[in-house]
């Protein structure tokens, strides 16, 4: 069954760079970031170890996708069940925000990459969230690719705050169950202003979405690798924009 998803899906493997069509780039990839622990176990290193190599990925990918001329880049950061791994782990992670962006903005900011976040900050320590904050604030007019960044994020939650806040609406009289459709749900998401995920990529083997923008990926195309996250590179990168090519997307028409 494993081998059947993953011929579905397409699996990674690194061939010559060949030419892709500029004329069907994804606007929109949306990545889970997965096997940072794992890369790390496999060289003997610990797990912090893999985590601050994962960090090293996020702007080799990021340049790989303005390069090809992507408009948005979601990266599934930290989830709301991450809160549930050892302590001292994710006391790492929270540094991890601040210590790429002090190294890596001026960089981000030369190729005009607009900083965003995407999730709920009232669990986020102090030093992370004023990190994200500062680098939201210079890179605001930023005209280049969209990097988000999915921190303390869970799709499930989202969707209920969104139903939440359309029932407020129906309470308020601005609108009636009637009324309701795809667009006012959409229009309540964390992610309203962005085109929903022409690409998903996933990391390390595992298939599955982790509670991860399950309304926005509804008729995304799915790439999964074998590559831990630390090790992907522009190439594997650029292997699944191809795979994205090679696929119709009929948004269930014929």
């Amino acid at each position: 069954m494993l081998q059947r998803l993953r011929a579905l899906f397409g699996k990674a493997s690194v061939k010559p760079l060949q030419m892709l069509d500029t004329d069907n780039i994804p606007q929109h990839i949306a990545i889970i970031m997965d096997g940072n622990g794992r890369w790390a176990k496999s060289r003997g290193l610990p797990r912090m170890a893999g985590h601050h190599s994962g960090m090293k990925a996020v702007k080799r990918i990021t340049m790989a996708a303005d390069r090809l001329g992507v408009k948005y880049l979601t990266l599934y950061a930290f989830s709301t069940e991450n809160w549930k791994r050892p302590k001292a782990e994710v006391e790492f992670l929270m540094k991890l925000p601040q210590e790429f962006l002090a190294s890596e903005l001026k960089d981000l900011m030369e190729k005009r990459v607009q900083i965003r976040m995407m999730g709920y900050k009232g669990d986020l320590p102090d030093h992370t969230l004023k990190a994200v904050e500062d680098a939201i604030a210079k890179t605001a007019n930023n005209d280049g690719i969209v990097l988000t960044f999915a921190l303390n994020y869970g799709s499930r939650k989202e969707m209920i705050e969104a139903v939440r806040s359309i029932g407020q609406d129906v309470q308020d009289g601005k609108l009636s169950p009637g009324q309701i459709e795809e667009s006012h749900m959409q229009q309540y998401l964390l992610t309203a202003d962005v085109p929903d995920p022409d690409l998903l990529i996933r990391t390390s083997g595992e298939l599955r979405l982790s509670n991860f923008m399950l309304w926005q990926l509804a008729y995304s195309e799915m790439w999964f690798t074998d590559v831990y996250w630390p090790e992907f590179t522009e190439e594997h990168f650029n292997e699944a924009v191809r795979e994205y090519q090679r696929r119709a997307r009929r948004y269930g028409g014929l």
